[in-house]
């Protein structure tokens, strides 16, 4: 053998076949001529069948693993994110959420609800839980500086909110869970709504315990967030108007507009009655869809006071802001009547009838004492209601009252008292 140029080397290649998938069958010892100075492996890849099979199949498998490994990364990225915006739900305060410009009142909204996914309602109605925590603050200090003996109703009402609010919560949280089973953030998130929801219901029984509650008319609602199912809405119509006048007090800083903080629809016309500021345009009043330009500014963060009143004849209107008359204008839908058999929803602009609700045009802050009237009221009469007088009217078509609001989508209750809550 010395002769040769070459020696003969003996390369024994083991396959083994592991997978259920496909059968290789016995084992099997294959022996190949080698150069002398050539390496074992490239020449076993070289010049052996099998093996050039065996680097196929782990060149997949590598392919595979990276596939594995991407989505493990993006899996991990999911739950980052999952767990910063939980984390921002217990941490912040409500924010004054402020959506892109909007269109015209009665258009078709495609847009949906602005905030889209489990995570993001989730979010939201633990969101609302802080500001119902809040009022429940607001609250107690309120009952201890007043007397009155309706401690029951005050339990009753708060107990109803948040028996609702628990179940929506916890809802929320069930269908997150169940979308990933492994994680463990989500465990931790339901414990901590659970938690907020026990330290609720245990600051209702305490203020159970010789705790009053504010009058009737002493709240306001607030909105905050800019989405298309928080609103209010009046348990009665409107009846039919030849004049009329609406006040209000009102607080924002959304920016691009403060949204709507009123709308009234009936059969047959989505925009009767709206109150409107939509992107950058300036607040519009709208009649039978016929529209003015109020010379409003006050998304400045502050308690203002609005009254708007209107004639049918000429189509007479008039602006007020603070007691002050800002501006005034004729021909607004002239000689046409206030229709009867609508609906009154605040917070949101109707495309139908009490619905059709876009999201870019809700309204976001907080309203209180919005009261019409079937009158023109007069100049001192609006200052009154401006300055907290005592001689103030109150609306003989519609009053705030509790009782004549119903309130959806977890937009919440204040205490409110005009001028001593101003700012």
């Amino acid at each position: 053998m010395a002769g040769f140029s070459r020696k003969l080397f003996l390369l024994c290649s083991l396959l083994v076949a592991q997978s259920s998938a496909q059968d290789f069958g016995q084992t099997q010892f294959i022996c190949t001529s080698v150069p002398k100075d050539m390496d074992l492996c490239t020449a076993s890849m070289q010049n052996s069948g099998p093996a050039e099979d065996l680097k196929t199949t782990i060149i997949q498998l590598r392919e595979t693993v990276l596939q594995q490994k991407e989505t493990i990364v993006n899996q991990k990225e999911t739950i980052r994110e999952l767990t910063s915006k939980l984390s921002r739900c217990e941490s912040q305060s409500l924010p004054a959420a402020a959506g892109p410009g909007g269109r015209r009142p009665g258009s078709k909204n495609t847009m949906g609800d602005v905030s889209r996914g489990t995570t993001e309602t989730l979010a939201q109605l633990g969101q609302t839980l802080q500001t119902l925590k809040q009022r429940l603050e607001n609250l107690e200090q309120y009952s201890r500086g007043n007397s009155s003996a309706q401690a029951n109703s005050l339990k009753d009402l708060l107990q109803n909110k948040i028996d609702d609010m628990e179940r929506q919560v916890l809802s929320r949280v069930n269908t997150l869970e169940e979308s990933k089973p492994g994680s463990r953030n989500e465990s931790e998130q339901r414990n901590r709504v659970e938690s907020t929801l026990t330290s609720l219901h245990h600051r209702i029984t305490d203020l159970e315990k010789d705790k009053d509650v504010r009058p009737t008319d002493k709240f306001q609602l607030t909105f905050p967030l800019r989405t298309n199912y928080m609103y209010a809405k009046a348990k009665r119509s409107l009846p039919e108007m030849y004049s009329f006048s609406v006040c209000l007090w009102i607080k924002s800083n959304a920016s691009p507009g403060v949204g709507t903080p009123f709308s009234y629809a009936v059969p047959g016309q989505a925009n009767e009655l709206v109150l409107i500021e939509w992107g950058n345009n300036p607040m519009e009043f709208l009649i039978n869809d016929k529209v003015a330009k109020l010379p409003f500014l006050i998304n400045d963060g502050k308690w203002h006071h609005l009254c708007i009143t209107w004639t049918t004849r000429d189509g007479m209107w008039e602006a007020y802001q603070d007691g002050v008359l800002r501006g005034n204008g004729e021909n607004l839908a002239p000689y046409h009547p206030i229709k009867p058999e609508g609906v009154l929803v605040l917070g949101q602009e109707q495309d139908t009838l009490g619905g059709g609700f876009d999201a870019t045009q809700a309204f976001v802050g907080e309203l209180a004492h919005l009261n019409i009237w079937n009158k023109k009221l007069s100049m001192a009469e609006i200052y009154n209601l401006a300055t907290c007088n005592s001689k103030a009217p109150a609306g003989n078509v519609f009053s705030w009252t509790e009782s004549n609001i119903e309130i959806f989508g977890g937009a919440t209750k204040w205490t409110f008292e005009p001028c001593r809550s101003l700012n």
